[in-house]
Order: structure tokens, then sequence, then C-alpha cells
């Protein structure tokens, strides 16, 4: 089986809908395939309907998730939810608390860059990300339209949209534990996203990561672009300590990164203790 748990579709900051996202994950010779978009649930039916609508003989398993911002300690960080009951109130009021907050900070990150000389615009932005919730992504996407920056990688240099950059602005961030908290009372499963990215900026320690997985954590997002050798060879030791299962996955945005769909999977036990673990939803088999 080859299964990628992490791909966003332009519900959020990709830029395949999510029907586009669910033909590529078959052509892309998936069997199973994460919608992940950042605090969102508005792509489910969108994918759903695509992967009940797929021919015969082109089977395809879509397990409905989120991706959630949090901050603990000052860091950023980002959890992985997934099979999560969408309407339980509790975790779907944070959801759209950030959302909400996503938008504003967009607004006011958009008139910092234009304030550093950046020729970009609200409405060039809004229509970058067509119907998602706007997000610096979208905002770097416009920075490479107008030539400020080569690719949208490069945007988010302390120049621009990195944490602390100089357009950066603060956005609501769910505190990890209680992350945690609402996804298990929702029924769903909490993975910790590239947790050894180290190119975003600074990351949570280890004995964080223990204090997560004593309050409900899953799994950890080891395989990820983001990930050198020795950063996965230690996440790994430290999920086998610490009792969690590990994934892998693309985290595909479309065209806004060169990663491909597929690019790093997840083994079918560690799919399995993820299914084992949700009682929220279940997955989608077309």
């Amino acid at each position: 089986m080859r299964i990628d748990l992490h791909a966003h579709s332009n519900a959020s900051d990709g830029t395949d809908t999510p029907a586009e996202l669910v033909a590529a994950a078959v052509a892309a010779g998936l069997d199973v395939v994460a919608l992940t978009d950042h605090d969102t649930v508005s792509g489910y039916p969108a994918a759903i309907a695509a992967v009940q609508a797929l021919p015969a003989g082109r089977r395809l398993t879509l397990v409905p998730g989120a991706e959630l911002s949090c901050r603990v300690d000052g860091i950023s960080m980002h959890l992985l939810a997934y099979l999560f009951d969408p309407e339980e109130p509790a975790f779907a009021q944070e959801r759209e608390l950030t959302r909400t907050d996503r938008f504003r900070r967009a607004r006011l990150v958009v008139e910092r860059c234009q304030e550093l000389g950046a020729p970009i615009t609200w409405e060039q932005v809004e229509r970058i990300a067509q119907a998602g919730s706007v997000g610096r992504p979208h905002i770097a996407s416009a920075l490479v339209e107008a030539g400020v920056v080569a690719t949208v990688s490069d945007a988010f240099s302390s120049d621009w949209l990195a944490d602390r950059g100089r357009a950066d602005v603060p956005k609501h961030e769910t505190d990890p534990f209680e992350a945690v908290k609402l996804v298990r009372a929702a029924g769903g499963v909490p993975v910790f996203a590239h947790p050894g990215a180290v190119k975003r900026g600074r990351t949570v320690s280890d004995q964080v990561i223990g204090e997560l997985a004593a309050a409900g954590l899953g799994g950890l997002e080891v395989d990820h672009i983001d990930h050198d050798e020795p950063t996965r060879a230690r996440l790994r030791a430290l999920a086998a300590e610490l009792g969690l299962f590990t994934t892998g996955s693309s985290d595909y945005h479309g065209s806004r990164k060169t990663v491909r769909l597929g690019e790093f999977t997840t083994a079918p036990q560690d799919y399995q203790a993820l299914l084992d673990q949700a009682t929220g939803a279940r997955p989608i088999v077309g």
C-alpha cells in the first residue's frame, strides 16, 4: 500500500481543488490519501464526491483531516488531526476562531509587505487564494508574481514572511496540549507535523514531545521533505521510546511547492495504528 497522510487543496493553501487532489492521488498510484487543509474541513464534500465517483478499477481511500496551527513556549508548531467528528462543537469553534484570525493577520501582513516596498495588493492575494482560507503561502505567491522573490520558499525568510520576519504578524495559535485534548474529544487522532523542520524556525524540545505524548498525542510525522536522515532516525527512535506511531507524507501543496504527491509515505502498520485509535469518523473508500 502507498499511503500519503498530508496533502492540501485550495480550500486552504494548496493549488489543486479537492477533486483535482483526488485525481492526482490516483495518478500518483496512491492507495490512501489524507486531506489535511489548514484549520478547515470545507474541502471534504468535494473530495468525498470525487472519491465516490471514481470508475471501477481506480480505487482510493480518503482520510479526512486538518492541520492545526499551535504555539508552545513561543515556538510555532503544526498538529495534524485525523478522522475527527467535524461537527463536534468545541473543536469546530476553535477551528473557526483560527480561520477568522488568519484572515485578519493576512490583511496586516500584506500591509507590512507594502510598507517594505513590495508591489502587491490584497486583491491579488485574494485572487491567488481563490475561495480558500487566505494564508502566508498565498502572500508568498504574490511576492513571486511581483518579482520580489524567486520562489515561495524564498518568501519565508527573515526579510519577509518567516516567523518574526520583517513582515510577520502574530496570529491566534492554539496551545498544543489543548489542541490534543480537542482532537481526542472529537474522536480524532493527533499527530505532530514535521516536528524536526529546523529550516522553518525553532522546533520544540523532545521533553515537550514527551509531555504531548502523555497528554494524548498519537504519532510523529517522521518521513517529510524538511527532515534529513539523521533527524528522521532521531524522531523514529523518540517515537518508539514514547509509544507513538510514525507517519510519512508529502505535505503536498500542488504547484505551490516542488514536492510530489506520494514522495514520502506511511507504513501500513502505522496507518492501521491510526485507524485503531479513531472513533470520530472513518475513511471514505472509493
